[in-house]
């Protein structure tokens, strides 16, 4: 079983910047895609932005520009670098890693909250 353990959230003023990152409780192998979704109070989650195992990477229109997905495969640890950050990204973002199909499963992180206001 694989853990996914989030760091970096916390609170920000509008137009601040965050980093976040997840890093996996071991080596993890052969993957689908790595990435990010969020989940404001009273909506969905919702994908924030993922990295494949080509390289490859998708971003929600909301945050395009502003945030950016990264991997170090070697060390089973995804980033999400978040600038320009507004009031309505607030949420808990958490972490996945998708490895359906290479014998593993869809993991889920706990979440890691953020928080932009004045």
């Amino acid at each position: 079983q694989v853990q996914l353990v989030e760091s970096g959230g916390g609170l920000v003023q509008p137009g601040g910047s965050l980093r976040l990152s997840c890093a996996a409780s071991r080596s993890i192998g052969s993957f689908n895609a790595m990435g990010w979704y969020r989940q404001a109070p009273g909506k969905q989650r919702e994908l924030v932005a993922i990295i494949t195992t080509l390289g490859i990477t998708n971003y929600a229109d909301s945050v395009k520009g502003r945030f950016t997905v990264s991997r170090d495969s070697a060390k089973s640890t995804v980033y999400l670098q978040m600038n320009s950050l507004k009031p309505e990204d607030t949420a808990i973002y958490y972490c996945n890693i998708d490895r359906r199909g290479w014998g593993g499963d869809n993991y889920w992180g706990k979440g890691t909250q953020v928080t932009v206001s004045s």
